[in-house]
């Protein structure tokens, strides 16, 4: 019997062409700057210009343009804390059905304002006491409808990869690729399109100190669950990776380094200052982890995903100002 991949470069290849026309195909950007500053040549994968702000709708629809017409028409469900809430909200307004994604409580503002922008229904719960994945299993049963998570989905993990998959279209080979985790579709996806066209290639992840459950998995060659994280990188306080991610990242991840809050608030001024561009911090994760010295042994050329800028201008100059 062969151990056959839950996602393949194929997939990410498909997820490609469903995307095509919907999603943005995003820049990538130089900065001789910051080749300067790291001693590399840095390709960046800007993410915060997709639609929705962040990667995640490249996931979101992908997976949901692939319903049948019967479960479009019931809607979709998700949960999230904010940017696949915005993704599976704009997705489903584009396939012309309607969405209910839960969201926690202390999600920003800004990400909740816009989620219900796009015309899906917000449930909210407390992220420090619930179980999300339960709750948004009920609701999504509840409602009858297809639920979406954020990561842990071959068709969502598929459609992330995509955002490697061009980036190394565009730059060409690249010796690491410096990825930010959260629930790890990201980085899943992406070391899946990565290796899959250059298999010599470093794929390294990128966490919050506060909110290392990936790097601690890794470690033990299991999913290790760690307390909700408080970070200000919402996007990635997850508490464990998820089942599917993490058996595709235990094959295909090199590495993981950690960030704390400071070197990412350093990331978001330099990107603002310097690569005239606005990310959240999430977002920053992977470059603050290049800029503050974390990734030993730099090949010469990088390929780092800045995966999003959903933040608004009171929330980004209060980080910045700290």
């Amino acid at each position: 019997m062969t151990n056959t991949p839950p996602v393949a470069l194929d997939d990410v290849r498909d997820a490609a062409a469903q995307i095509k026309g919907v999603a943005h195909r995003t820049p990538v950007l130089r900065s001789r700057t910051l080749d300067e500053l790291v001693g590399a040549e840095v390709y960046l994968k800007c993410e915060n210009f997709q639609r929705i702000g962040a990667f995640k709708f490249r996931g979101a629809y992908n997976a949901a343009s692939r319903l049948s017409p019967e479960q479009l028409a019931k809607g979709i469900a998700s949960y999230s804390s904010g940017n696949h809430a915005q993704a599976v909200a704009l997705a489903a307004r584009e396939l012309g059905t309607r969405a209910v994604i839960l969201m926690p409580e202390d999600a920003p503002q800004s990400k909740v304002e816009a989620t219900a922008g796009y015309g899906a229904q917000i449930v909210a719960y407390d992220r420090y006491t619930g179980d999300r994945d339960a709750i948004g299993q009920a609701l999504a049963a509840e409602h009858g409808m297809a639920l979406i998570p954020p990561y842990d989905h071959p068709h969502v993990i598929a459609g992330q990869g995509t955002a490697a998959l061009e980036l190394i279209e565009e730059a060409g080979e690249l010796g690491a690729l410096v990825v930010p985790v959260g629930g790890g579709g990201l980085i899943a996806g992406s070391a899946t399109a990565a290796k899959g066209l250059h298999g010599g290639i470093r794929v390294i992840g990128v966490e919050p100190v506060a909110g290392d459950d990936t790097k601690r998995s890794l470690e033990a060659g299991k999913r290790v669950s760690i307390p909700v994280p408080r970070t200000i990188a919402d996007g990635q306080a997850i508490e464990i990776p998820g089942e599917l991610t993490f058996a595709i990242n235990q094959r295909l991840v090199d590495e993981i380094a950690l960030v704390t809050d400071d070197q990412i608030r350093d990331a978001m001024r330099l990107a603002f200052e310097r690569l005239k561009i606005v990310i959240e911090p999430s977002g920053a994760t992977a470059l603050a982890a290049l800029i503050a010295g974390h990734i030993d042994q730099l090949p010469p050329r990088v390929g780092l995903i800045i995966s999003g800028g959903n933040i608004n201008a009171q929330r980004f100059a209060e980080l910045c100002a700290e």
